[in-house]
């Protein structure tokens, strides 16, 4: 199951390609997406030849958030359980975040939720005009505890306390406008925009490109550990099993309002 979600190659020149594999439900994440990309950090990491890493969704999105029919099935769960699904995923970002070799993300679509985190947790982010984003976990009563050190190294408290609280949707060119894209090109030229920036990072020194990320890293929030780190999971854990989040992801299943969203004459 793992190896479907997630996919993975090595070509010659050193440059891995990632990709979500769940294009049936728009690459939402379950917890074979996230073991995939688990095993795809914890491998590549070991590759010595490893130059630069491009993660990528196959079909027609890039990553579109939570599968909320398993978010419900872990919510059911014992605390055990939602405290081993949120660590996987915080896990599984903070790798791809602290991976020594650079990484680029190719979006196109619907890049929501724990997309956004995966996208902020890359050093380059190019994404097709027709890219959409957001950071909606409130509106189903979770939050987005495990992503929003990365979010915040992105694209910067102020616009976390923005689309994070919001929820909204933006399109690419606000996403490069705050910082979360780097560079937005038509749909039909994403991967080759891709493929200029590989280029472009196979002309430095390895070891260099290694030490410079390293060095920033220590200055961001993203690289948040020990203690920090647990504290966010556990937020992320209990909020999953909270009363608000029942009722949110009832009223995702269910198609309709949640209790607490505003009505029209309200």
């Amino acid at each position: 199951m793992n190896a479907d979600s997630v996919l993975r190659e090595l070509d010659r020149r050193g440059v891995a390609t990632v990709t979500f594999n769940r294009p049936g439900v728009n690459n939402a994440y379950d917890a074979g997406l996230i073991q995939g990309l688990l095993d795809a950090m914890q491998e590549l990491g070991k590759s010595p030849g490893l130059r630069a890493v491009v993660l990528r969704g196959a079909g027609k999105h890039f990553q579109a958030g939570a599968d909320l029919k398993w978010i419900r099935k872990v919510a059911a769960g014992s605390a055990e359980d939602n405290d081993a699904a949120s660590r996987a995923t915080a896990l599984a970002v903070h790798r791809l975040n602290e991976l020594r070799v650079p990484t680029v993300a190719l979006v196109q679509g619907a890049c929501f939720g724990g997309g956004t985190g995966v996208v902020a947790a890359c050093d380059v982010v190019i994404a097709a005009e027709d890219a959409s984003f957001s950071i909606a976990e409130t509106r189903w009563g979770l939050t987005a505890a495990i992503i929003l050190p990365q979010l915040a190294d992105a694209i910067g408290l102020r616009q976390v306390r923005r689309y994070a609280l919001t929820g909204e949707r933006f399109d690419a060119h606000v996403a490069r406008r705050i910082g979360l894209v780097h560079m937005v090109v038509p749909r039909a030229e994403l991967e080759a925009a891709g493929e200029r920036v590989v280029a472009q990072l196979l002309q430095n020194a390895p070891e260099a490109n290694a030490q410079t990320k390293a060095a920033a890293l220590d200055f961001g929030w993203g690289k948040a550990d020990g203690p920090a780190f647990n504290a966010l999971v556990a937020q992320h854990a209990a909020k999953r099993r909270s009363a608000e989040a029942d009722e949110g992801l009832a009223s995702f299943a269910e198609k309709r309002a949640a209790r607490w969203a505003a009505r029209d004459g309200a």
